[in-house]
């Protein structure tokens, strides 16, 4: 998506922008929450303190029966909800003073070098998962001289459904929130399958500040056998909201 915003932005601003996509894979897409698109809530989870007691000995056989069942429900579902937040991301604030700009990332996830990528974090053993930034010159004041965030996310996916790779690319949320200062900042959310990766979450924002373009691209698996779960979802979210200009000092 990085690279997609880029060219559409350069080419209306006759810059040329040569980065070259710091993904694994072609990028393809939980959802952000868009303030335009509202996604469901995320859902409680069991109580895991919650307490199941055994039936007396003197019920019934198929008593004892439903009591196993109500067990079996009650005991390993918070076992399970347990497993989703043993994965939950803890996240930490990370300012680029030379570029200006700021946004939360993973602590444990490891920053690597990237050729056109500004900054890159990536998942230990599954670089697929990564955030990465790019900044670039334009010639615009604000993204809103380009167009609408529905028209450029129609560009965005238009220009993935011409990759050859691409088997599928649907967008699932688009809104506009303001940044420091009022500052225009364009949220997109989008999933991809391809040959190369298969399906993927795209969380991407997007604005334009002294005369830059600041790109902002986070990808995640969210394959069918394991699909991208809420307390990630809602990490990811976070750091999604969080990329704007950096605080003057």
């Amino acid at each position: 998506m990085a690279c997609q915003i880029c060219l559409l932005l350069s080419n209306q601003s006759h810059y040329y922008c040569s980065y070259n996509h710091y993904h694994h894979s072609s990028p393809k897409s939980s959802s952000f929450k868009p303030k335009a698109l509202k996604h469901p809530s995320l859902e409680n989870t069991n109580n895991p303190y919650k307490k199941t007691f055994l039936p007396p000995l003197s019920l019934t056989k198929r008593t004892l029966n439903s009591s196993a069942l109500a067990l079996i429900l009650n005991g390993f579902l918070p076992l399970n909800s347990k497993a989703l937040s043993d994965k939950e991301l803890e996240l930490e604030r990370y300012i680029d003073v030379k570029e200006g700009f700021t946004l939360l990332r993973p602590s444990s996830w490891i920053k690597v070098e990237k050729a056109g990528a500004t900054v890159l974090f990536e998942e230990a053993n599954k670089g697929s998962n990564n955030v990465g930034v790019v900044v670039n010159p334009v010639r615009l004041n604000s993204l809103g001289e380009f167009g609408t965030p529905r028209f450029v996310a129609d560009k965005l996916i238009q220009a993935e459904k011409r990759k050859e790779s691409t088997k599928e690319a649907e967008v699932i949320g688009v809104t506009e929130r303001p940044g420091q200062g009022g500052l225009q900042v364009y949220e997109f959310e989008y999933k991809l399958d391809s040959t190369r990766g298969g399906m993927k979450r795209i969380f991407s924002a997007a604005f334009v500040a002294s005369k830059k373009l600041y790109l902002l691209s986070i990808a995640h698996s969210d394959k069918p056998e394991s699909p991208l779960d809420n307390h990630t979802r809602a990490a990811l979210e976070e750091i999604l909201h969080s990329f704007d200009t950096a605080p003057s000092t």
